[in-house]
């Protein structure tokens, strides 16, 4: 079993398209046509490999032609893929850039309702995982029919194997979650708001909030992206500042789980904290770059890493 497993329980094939102009009504002719693998433990295990990590394998349930095209997708990028089979249908998203405007518009399908056999027989999965990943990474959002404690229950069965569990999810998945305690979680200031139930005004005051979750032992480390405001790395005893790069972006889709992919990808090779959150924000930049869902580059990642700017506190 590869170091780090990835887990994405809502997958998605991501459709992407430009157009000149949307308006009501009228056919609309796309300009381009890319399919990519999607969903944030996916996106983030494309990431991982993208960057030179090895032992990476994405974990999640395929059903329907757009399951077979999911894991025919992800196999075109060499990614290590384990499957469970569903009943429903594998979801799509759709994502338009509208050239005129240079504006994103991003459609998210809800996806299949899995029952209750379905997602327990999945957790039964992870569990039985032999050898066990030293790293779970669990991102995404949870699908119709899946408790909003799914992700708590695997927090518990990572941390009884030994293992650390990361996590990039929203609501009230995230906060059961935390409620559990994990290793990191990766939340944007949406997803922090909600989880706090506070209204920051400013950098300083969203940081405060994010080391009061580790203090109260929820997370062992918050990686906090602020969009404009740049990004923390929280720990109980130190913490980091980055100031987003001045980049004109032409997607935002792929930017977190870039973000979190080169974070995790240096985490599990020993690089210091500092040092991964460096090149993690120079990831999360180096999506911006790119249109539709084709996440970052590495050589865009390599040059933005070195004009990144870290702060410690």
């Amino acid at each position: 079993m590869p170091d780090i497993a990835t887990v994405t329980i809502n997958p998605a094939v991501d459709v992407s398209t430009s157009v000149e102009r949307i308006v009501p009504v009228a056919k609309l002719r796309g300009t381009s046509q890319r399919r990519d693998p999607g969903g944030g433990g996916i996106n983030v295990a494309r990431v991982i490999k993208r960057l030179g990590g090895r032992g990476v394998r994405a974990i999640y349930p395929v059903g329907g032609a757009t399951g077979d095209l999911l894991r025919r997708l992800l196999d075109a990028e060499s990614v290590d893929s384990q499957t469970f089979q569903i009943a429903g249908e594998t979801r799509e998203d759709f994502f338009v850039h509208e050239q005129s405007t240079a504006l994103q518009y991003r459609f998210i399908l809800p996806g299949p309702t899995l029952v209750d056999r379905e997602w327990s027989e999945f957790l039964q999965l992870i569990a039985s995982l032999d050898p066990f990943p030293r790293f779970v990474v669990a991102s995404g959002s949870l699908p119709g029919g899946v408790p909003d404690d799914f992700y708590a229950r695997m927090a518990a069965i990572t941390k009884r194997r030994g293992s650390q569990i990361i996590l990039d999810t929203s609501g009230a998945a995230l906060a059961a979650a935390v409620a559990e305690g994990v290793d990191l979680i990766k939340p944007n200031l949406r997803e922090m708001r909600e989880l706090t139930g506070t209204e920051p005004r400013d950098a300083g005051e969203w940081v405060a909030a994010a080391r009061r979750i580790v203090e109260m032992r929820q997370a062992s480390i918050v990686a906090l992206t602020m969009g404009h405001l740049g990004a923390a790395l929280v720990t109980r005893d130190r913490t980091w500042r980055a100031k987003s790069l001045p980049i004109i972006p032409q997607s935002a889709v792929g930017a977190g789980d870039s973000f979190l992919g080169a974070l995790v990808l240096r985490l599990a090779s020993g690089t210091d904290l500092g040092a991964a959150f460096r090149y993690a924000m120079a990831a999360g930049a180096a999506a911006l770059l790119n249109p539709g869902t084709e996440l970052c580059r590495t050589a865009d990642v390599e040059r933005l890493a070195e004009q990144v700017v870290i702060e410690e506190t």
